[in-house]
């Protein structure tokens, strides 16, 4: 299936560039989610695995739409992003390895909410070899990627990305985000605030166990312990409880202000628009 969605983005460029147009392209790869079944063409390739098979499938196919950003002479004018939503499955066989940190899919753990984010936009506009350590949400990438594109944010709905042009441009080394709440399901297990997490729920791996409500809620420095194995006790950092739940304050006034919609959310386009 991967295959398949290269090959058509490729030729969504294309006929793009034909018609002389500009386009947004959205790439979501089934690897390496599970069930991970690499291509038969690179089943066995590196003699480690399923895993690391999908991997390199999955490298082949990124490589290939960038060969052709290259041959469509359109290199220095396309902002290309690589992430993901989530860290690694727990499932067994398809499980993955978060690294140095500790959780999986489906928990407020940094193995869950940790995850790569590359951008390349050259010809001076993204720094080259810049690294960094500063929070950015997968929501940001809708606010900043509109501003980019010179597209308005809608403006008769909340919209909770924040505008991160400066900060990946090089123009400001801090983030415009300082932290955000963190969610799983319908629960809000956690809040971040800059190198901090409060966490209100106990869970390390999966989704089939319930999690655990804390009496009292723990705090991680995730700087000195960055696996979460050695909370904070309550005596030496309670300065930090007040900046992170202002986040979960701001989040329950705006829940006030726009509440949910049952069943679901309206379609946009069809649903009557707030004069």
């Amino acid at each position: 299936m991967d295959e398949e969605l290269t090959l058509r983005t490729v030729d969504f460029m294309k006929r793009n560039m034909q018609a002389d147009k500009p386009f947004y392209a959205y790439v979501p790869y089934t690897q390496v989610h599970f069930p991970r079944l690499p291509n038969p063409k690179f089943a066995g390739k590196t003699g480690f695995g399923d895993f690391p098979d999908c991997l390199a499938d999955m490298d082949v196919n990124v490589g290939r739409i960038l060969d052709a950003v290259d041959q469509l002479g359109i290199r220095d004018n396309t902002v290309i992003v690589s992430t993901s939503d989530n860290g690694p499955d727990p499932t067994w066989p398809w499980q993955g390895c978060p690294g140095p940190r500790r959780g999986s899919y489906f928990t407020r753990m940094e193995g869950s909410l940790r995850v790569p984010f590359i951008i390349r936009w050259p010809a001076g506009h993204i720094p080259a070899d810049r690294l960094s350590n500063e929070i950015v949400h997968e929501v940001d990438t809708f606010t900043t990627l509109a501003n980019i594109a010179g597209a308005q944010v809608p403006k008769d709905r909340p919209i909770d990305g924040v505008d991160q042009t400066e900060f990946l441009l090089g123009k400001i080394d801090k983030s415009n985000r300082e932290g955000f709440p963190v969610y799983v399901a319908d629960r809000l297990e956690a809040v971040k605030w800059k190198n901090w997490k409060l966490v209100f729920y106990e869970k390390e791996r999966d989704w089939w166990t319930p999690p655990a409500k804390l009496g009292v809620p723990k705090l991680f420095d995730l700087i000195t312990d960055p696996r979460e194995e050695y909370p904070d006790a309550g005596v030496r950092n309670t300065w930090v409880t007040e900046p992170a739940l202002k986040i979960v304050m701001q989040m329950e006034r705006t829940l006030k202000q726009y509440p949910p919609i049952a069943p679901g959310t309206p379609d946009p386009y069809t649903s009557p628009q707030p004069s």
